[in-house]
């Protein structure tokens, strides 16, 4: 791994409802690159607008993300970053039903792959990649939950991103589904080498991971490897 960590945070603070609610509060964490990172803590601790710091969905109010090596608090084309940079996947697949699994994926890389031809075999490589290749033509009304979700993974890698951020990716799937889908995220980190951090409620997931990050009232209370905790439960 790196001396520079590829994702730090240092005193990320975020208010809505014009400041009644604080969702972030001086959040201070660093992320190598090729970890394996969970985000646990009760509904409303700030786990999704950590997540959307990182990808760039929201700014803070105060505080500095440097992502990849982008200062997010001060760069404006955060466009070609979220394209480039980081790959969202998310509990609700936000396929498009009317497009095939293929094309779902191709989306992603317009404005970047210049040919469709080239767009649609390197969906088809990634379809492949994630065990799909026999459903590749079928539209998401067709396929399982499971399915979708790992159709919405190979769309999050189309561009080559060197993080995958996954808010609640198993949220909605059955337990041997998310072990599945879990299962194929881990498989990207180690052989892959992206960094991935996940959002999530389900201590199965969560203890997959190299470090566990603890949330609560937009602040993070603990940060450790999964294995020391483990150990001490």
């Amino acid at each position: 791994m790196s001396d520079q960590p590829i994702i730090q945070l240092r005193g990320v603070a975020k208010t809505y409802e014009e400041g009644r609610l604080l969702a972030l509060d001086g959040v201070d964490v660093d992320i190598d690159a090729g970890e394996f990172v969970a985000v646990v803590g009760p509904s409303g601790c700030g786990k999704s607008t950590l997540l959307n710091m990182i990808a760039a969905l929201d700014r803070p109010d105060e505080g500095s993300i440097e992502v990849a090596g982008h200062d997010l608090t001060r760069r404006r084309d955060l466009d070609h970053f979220r394209r480039e940079d980081v790959g969202l996947v998310f509990q609700l697949d936000n396929l498009l039903p009317t497009l095939t699994a293929t094309e779902n994926v191709e989306v992603s890389m317009f404005g970047r792959l210049g040919s469709q031809r080239k767009r649609r075999q390197r969906a088809r490589e990634l379809l492949e990649l994630v065990g799909l290749t026999g459903r590749a033509d079928e539209r998401p009304p067709k396929l399982s939950g499971g399915e979708r979700q790992r159709v919405a993974i190979a769309r999050a890698l189309a561009n080559d991103a060197p993080i995958v951020l996954a808010d609640e990716p198993t949220g909605r799937l059955d337990s041997q589904t998310a072990s599945q889908v879990m299962d194929l995220l881990e498989q990207l980190q180690r052989e892959q080498g992206v960094t991935l951090v996940v959002v999530t409620h389900d201590p199965t997931v969560s203890s997959r991971a190299d470090r566990i990050l603890h949330m609560l009232d937009g602040r993070i209370t603990s940060d450790a490897s999964a294995v020391a905790q483990v150990a001490t439960t």
